[in-house]
């Protein structure tokens, strides 16, 4: 898949498919499949580096994961975050740091906010070539400025803030939209006011597709599970009963039996 199909997705109706991604293996499990796109998102610090937010991502830290996933990705599009304040240094310093996604084998970069200088950064980027996805609503870079992870665009200011940065993003060339926790309502507004397609994490059922996080979604994390989140499986537990029958096994002498030896 490629960059263009997403808007023609929009138009025939179909529904756009994304997860994060953020190794080799769960890359080659992907490929076997008919998803659409997989996001290396700056959320791999804290699903896979243990760290309290999304803040702690670096340029290298991205880089690493990008290159790993691209590695085994065959067909989807791969799409990386540009990790916390990558891009509010300067120009020159955004398409270096966008260069080296780019060179790890990103095909387009997701960007978060729809503020002024962003939308200005976008569209620099954009005209060089890049394809872009933005990111509205919660945004996890800005959690400190929030105070916690917190439904947004609740009150009609917020919403026709949010529209408004949404027609923004989409003017300065942006490819696709990321809309995160927010009303179902106004993820509707926003994604019948726009030509790119929409993609819900949080925000119902009435974005042009959708994107969860692969672990929250293959039911790894039970420590705390947000509302828009579905489980499609229970692989905690499928682990846990592999690790403790192996550990059985070992302690009854049952592992390795002779038709695992040499």
């Amino acid at each position: 898949m490629n960059i263009n199909e997403f808007a023609k997705k929009k138009l025939a109706g179909e529904k756009i498919t994304m997860l994060t991604c953020y190794d080799y293996l769960s890359a080659k499990i992907i490929a076997e499949s008919q998803l659409d796109c997989v996001l290396v998102g700056d959320s791999v610090a804290m699903v896979v580096h243990g760290h309290s937010s999304t803040v702690m991502a670096t340029i290298d830290m991205m880089v690493l994961h990008t290159q790993a996933v691209a590695r085994g990705i065959t067909h989807q599009l791969i799409i990386s975050d540009l990790p916390f304040l990558c891009h509010r240094s300067s120009q020159a310093e955004t398409i270096i740091n966008v260069k080296k996604l780019i060179q790890a084998g990103a095909e387009a970069i997701k960007i978060e906010g729809g503020d002024d200088d962003t939308c200005r950064t976008i569209a620099y980027l954009v005209s060089s070539g890049i394809p872009i996805l933005g990111h509205i609503g919660l945004m996890p870079q800005s959690i400190y400025q929030y105070g916690g992870y917190k439904v947004q665009g609740r009150d009609d200011e917020k919403a026709n803030q949010l529209l408004q940065q949404a027609k923004n993003l989409e003017a300065s060339g942006c490819s696709a939209l990321v809309l995160e926790c927010i009303p179902q309502a106004l993820a509707k507004k926003i994604t019948n006011s726009l030509s790119i397609p929409t993609i819900g994490i949080g925000a119902g059922s009435v974005t042009d597709g959708q994107v969860l996080v692969w672990h929250d979604m293959l039911g790894l994390q039970q420590d705390f599970v947000p509302k828009f989140v579905k489980q499609f499986t229970n692989s905690k537990s499928t682990v846990l009963t592999a690790i403790n029958n192996y550990i059985q096994d070992v302690q009854q002498s049952d592992f390795p039996s002779e038709s695992y030896a040499y």
